[in-house]
């Protein structure tokens, strides 16, 4: 574990009481000129909105998710999405603070995810889709243990809760790693 990282962070699930500040850090990591701070951004290939407080608070509610919150000092500066889909687990919604990206809190915060899926559902591997065009981004998934799958499914084009596209070739790729 990278402990500068890891340094005074908290781990804990979100509450509805989180849901606007979720919203403003997983749009800032995403959407827009704040994105662009960071390396995740995804400002170049869809403008819109990444998710709404809906979205964010569906999440909360549901019995076989987690919203896994971060926080430094009081702050949330990080979040992502656990979902427990029998054997393996889905990890979604994953945003750094776009001015904390880059020093290793990404990689604390995986495999925080990973061992916490382990110990509460006994999952034995983590899936997730990236888009396939994200290539820097597929990248470091793979240098922490995933794999490509070449399993594609389409992006929603048409359904502006998922951004407005602004290129014609976008897919999903699902992205699986075994789980010791």
């Amino acid at each position: 574990m990278d402990t500068a990282a890891a340094d005074g962070l908290t781990f804990r699930d979100a509450t509805d009481a989180d849901v606007d500040d979720l919203v403003s850090l997983v749009e800032s990591a995403y959407r827009g000129d704040s994105s662009r701070a960071g390396w995740t951004t995804e400002a170049d290939i869809l403008e819109g909105q990444r998710t709404d407080p809906e979205g964010v608070l569906a999440v909360i509610k549901s019995p076989d998710s987690r919203l896994l919150t971060v926080e430094r000092d009081g702050v949330i500066v990080a979040c992502c999405q656990l979902e427990h889909r029998g054997t393996h687990a889905y990890f979604g919604m994953f945003a750094v603070s776009p001015k904390l990206q880059g020093g290793g809190l990404g990689k604390v915060i995986i495999a925080e995810a990973e061992r916490t899926v382990r110990e509460t559902w006994g999952a034995t591997e983590m899936h997730m889709t990236v888009i396939s065009v994200r290539e820097d981004l597929i990248a470091w998934y793979e240098r922490r243990g995933y794999r490509r799958t070449g399993k594609m499914t389409p992006f929603p084009y048409g359904d502006e809760r998922f951004g407005i596209p602004q290129r014609a070739d976008l897919q999903f790729e699902l992205l699986v790693k075994e789980l010791a």
